[in-house]
Parts: structure tokens; C-alpha cells; sequence
């Protein structure tokens, strides 16, 4: 088995597109259904992100539940976060800190327009 896809129930479309595409970073690709209803993303060789329209309200976060992103240089996305004025925090929620693993990877947390928790890391 592989993965195929991860799929987010949001409250509007529009916004959690602009957020995964232009904070994130991730591309947009074709989806079949046509229906205004759907965004799919393109998050690795294989694997998608959906998001899908119709969630009534925001989750209730737990950020052990999270969707993880790699980037290159964490200084880089830090100072995106800062741009877009996202609050962003280590894992034990301190603002604006960033986690430091035993392995030398750095982890920022931050939440999406609906609440899900997004990590971001420099692990290669």
C-alpha cells in the first residue's frame, strides 16, 4: 500500500486555497469534479493533498493530528510566516519559538484557516 491522498474538510474554499498554495507553497493540479467544491495539491511524487468544501465549522485542533511540510531553508519560511502575519509556535506552544529535535531538525506549528495544524520542518 502507498499513500494516496490526504483529505481536509473546509469551511471556505478559497481561503484554505490561498493558504496551502501561497503560504505553503504547494501547486494546484487538475481535479476531476469541476464543481467549485474541490482543490487538490500536489505534496510529493505520488501523493495529494484534497481540500473539499462543506465542513459547517472549524475543527476543534489537536496538534498531534497534523499535516507536515519540508522546506529548505527554515529562516526563509520563518520570515514568510512573519510576512503573512501567521502565528507560528514550538510543540509545546511557545510563540513565535521555534523545536529543535535531538536529530537536528527544526519544527515550527501553526494552524490553517480551519484550525488543522500544519508543521514545517528542515528535515532533508
Amino acid at each position: 500500500a502507498r499513500l494516496n491522498h490526504i483529505a481536509l474538510h473546509v469551511v471556505d474554499l478559497n481561503k484554505s486555497t490561498q493558504f496551502y498554495r501561497d503560504l505553503i507553497g504547494i501547486d494546484t493540479i487538475p481535479e476531476p469534479f469541476h464543481d467549485g467544491k474541490h482543490t487538490w495539491f500536489r505534496v510529493g511524487e505520488s501523493t495529494q493533498l484534497h481540500l473539499i468544501l462543506g465542513a459547517q465549522t472549524a475543527v476543534i485542533p489537536d496538534k498531534n493530528t497534523h499535516l507536515c511540510f519540508s522546506v529548505g531553508s527554515m529562516n526563509a519560511f520563518i520570515e514568510r510566516l512573519n510576512q503573512a502575519k501567521v502565528p507560528y509556535e514550538n510543540w509545546v506552544g511557545e510563540k513565535g519559538k521555534i523545536t529543535l529535535r535531538v536529530d537536528g531538525v527544526q519544527q515550527v506549528y501553526f494552524q490553517d484557516p480551519d484550525l488543522h495544524w500544519v508543521e514545517i520542518n528542515d528535515a532533508r
